[in-house]
């Protein structure tokens, strides 16, 4: 009984992983992320990513402004506004092979184009992207696929 249960079980999870591949949809946990060099304080959900942002950024405060998941099909964008509107994030999945998704993020603050890269994301692993200044600070975009 045990043995039977766990077999469909492994055969639900991986039939998920799968489909989701063949239907091009990728889950991305996207976070925003503020930092400064005033004042001297981390975020405690930002713990997972806390050896990535100090090897590759010099601030000495982060602090978390949104965690958003979203679920990204082929050529679909995904937008999500910031700042009652004037900011518009949109994610959009363009490619997936081998197990490699890759994501065009493209950031619009007051209908101009600040931000436009494209980034190749493995299942499990984070990519932090620098993003614009905002007065004293610099936003930094952390993308992780689950697939």
């Amino acid at each position: 009984m045990k043995r039977t249960l766990f077999l469909l079980i492994l055969t639900v999870v991986f039939s998920s992983f799968f489909l989701s591949a063949a239907y091009g949809q990728v889950q991305v946990r996207l976070r925003v992320i503020r930092a400064s060099s005033v004042g001297q304080s981390f975020d405690p959900s930002l713990r997972d990513v806390r050896n990535e942002l100090g090897s590759l950024f010099s601030f000495t405060s982060y602090h978390l402004l949104g965690d958003e998941n979203l679920n990204l099909t082929l050529n679909r964008p995904v937008s999500i506004s910031a700042h009652e509107g004037r900011i518009v994030l949109e994610t959009t999945l363009v490619g997936l092979n081998r197990g490699v998704a890759e994501v065009r993020m493209r950031v619009v603050r007051g209908g101009t184009e600040i931000l436009n890269t494209r980034v190749r994301l493995s299942p499990g692993r984070t990519v932090l992207i620098g993003g614009p200044r905002v007065r004293e600070a610099v936003i930094i975009y952390a993308l992780h696929a689950r697939f």
